[in-house]
């Protein structure tokens, strides 16, 4: 199987401009992405328990990897929600998947969202990781609109080596993330 467009990308390119950039001594110090986590919260789903099944569907088509329903932690009354309940579905992908998931997400997904203006560089958490946030699953090649009932949205966490967010920031903008300007 050939190695993923990006991953060459970071083996060829990314690396070095970052080890240029900060000066480590040690190419194994340059920040690297090591997975990339998909959730999805489906809150209706108390009501309704096929819509979990439907988004572990989705994001299993969207990703290539098969994903897992979440369950709560707790009982909250007023939302009719029982421990152990399905109310989410999420998936994890690292490796090749991870690169593949990726590329897909900035050729492809990333500019099919209407009236995108670029992502927002504020998602990063302090410790080197980036969340954005997607309004809806049909940007996603792998969804045919004919068959989606209802719009949802989904959480993508790029989870990262970097110590900060300077050095996530550099590793993901060498990778070629639109952040806006």
């Amino acid at each position: 199987m050939a190695t993923p467009r990006l991953k060459q990308k970071y083996t060829n390119e990314v690396s070095a401009v970052l080890q240029e950039k900060f000066q480590y001594k040690s190419i194994m110090q340059v920040p690297k992405i090591v997975k990339i986590c998909l959730n999805k919260g489906i809150g209706i789903a108390v009501t309704d328990k096929k819509l979990v099944d439907v988004g572990v569907d989705e994001l299993t088509q969207i990703t290539g990897q098969k994903a897992v329903a979440t369950k709560s932690k707790k009982a909250i009354s007023n939302f009719k929600l029982r421990e152990e309940m399905p109310i989410g579905a999420r998936v994890t992908l690292r490796g090749d998947t991870m690169f593949e998931f990726l590329d897909r997400l900035l050729s492809v997904a990333l500019p099919r969202v209407r009236d995108f203006k670029g992502i927002n560089d504020k998602g990063f958490d302090g410790r080197g990781n980036y969340t954005l946030g997607v309004k809806e699953q049909i940007i996603f090649p792998e969804i045919e609109f004919d068959k989606v009932d209802q719009i949802r949205g989904m959480d993508i966490t790029i989870t990262t080596s970097a110590q900060t967010d300077a050095e996530a920031h550099a590793l993901l903008s060498a990778f070629n993330f639109p952040f806006k300007k």
